[in-house]
C-alpha cells in the first residue's frame, strides 16, 4: 500500500467530473487500499478518487471512532434523498477550514463494493453527510462552494497563501 497526494484547493482538477469504474480489478482494489490508508494518515472519515488526481468514480468512508470499518462505494448512485440537516464540514482537500453546510439528512445510495458487488444502503446522519460530501468531489464539487461568493474568495486566497508558505 501507498500514500497518495492529495490535491488541495482551489486546484482546478478537484473541478474533474469522474468516470464510472468500468471494472473492479486488482488496479481498482490497490487504489483502494491505498485511499483507505491514505484517508487514515490525513485523519479523514472520508476520501474520494478525485481528491487522489484518479478520476473515477469511487469512494471510501469510516466514520467508525476505532477506524476499522472502512465502506467502500464504487459508482455510487443516490436513489433517494428526505429530509434535511445543517452540520459542519471539512475537507482533506481543504485542511483546517470548517463549515457549516446543509445536506439532506437521509439518503439511500446504490453502488458495487470493493469485490464490485452490489448493495443499496439507507443512511443517515454523519454517514448520509459523508456520502453526498464525497460524491460531490466525484460531480467535481467542492464543499466550500455551497458558501457564500466573499466565504469562497476568503479561503481561496487563504489556501494559495499556505501553498506558498510551504514551498
Amino acid at each position: 500500500m501507498a500514500l497518495l497526494p492529495i490535491l488541495r484547493y482551489p486546484d482546478a482538477r478537484l473541478h474533474t467530473r469522474a468516470r464510472p469504474v468500468a471494472q473492479v480489478d486488482q488496479t481498482i482494489e490497490r487504489l483502494i487500499d491505498d485511499m483507505i490508508e491514505t484517508m487514515y494518515a490525513a485523519v479523514g472519515i472520508g476520501l474520494a478518487a478525485t481528491q487522489v488526481n484518479v478520476h473515477q468514480r469511487l469512494i471510501v468512508i469510516d466514520i467508525s471512532d476505532d477506524h476499522q470499518n472502512p465502506q467502500v462505494f464504487i459508482n455510487p448512485r443516490i436513489l433517494a434523498r428526505e429530509g434535511s440537516v445543517l452540520r459542519e464540514e471539512g475537507c482533506l482537500s481543504v485542511p483546517g477550514i470548517y463549515e457549516c453546510v446543509t445536506r439532506s439528512e437521509t439518503v439511500v445510495v446504490e453502488a458495487l463494493d470493493r469485490r464490485g458487488q452490489p448493495f443499496s444502503l439507507q443512511a443517515t446522519g454523519l454517514l448520509a453527510v459523508c456520502i453526498q460530501h464525497e460524491m460531490d468531489h466525484l460531480e467535481g464539487k467542492v464543499f466550500v462552494e455551497y458558501l457564500s461568493p466573499l466565504k469562497q474568495n476568503r479561503i481561496k486566497t487563504k489556501m494559495r497563501k499556505r501553498a506558498r508558505e510551504t514551498l
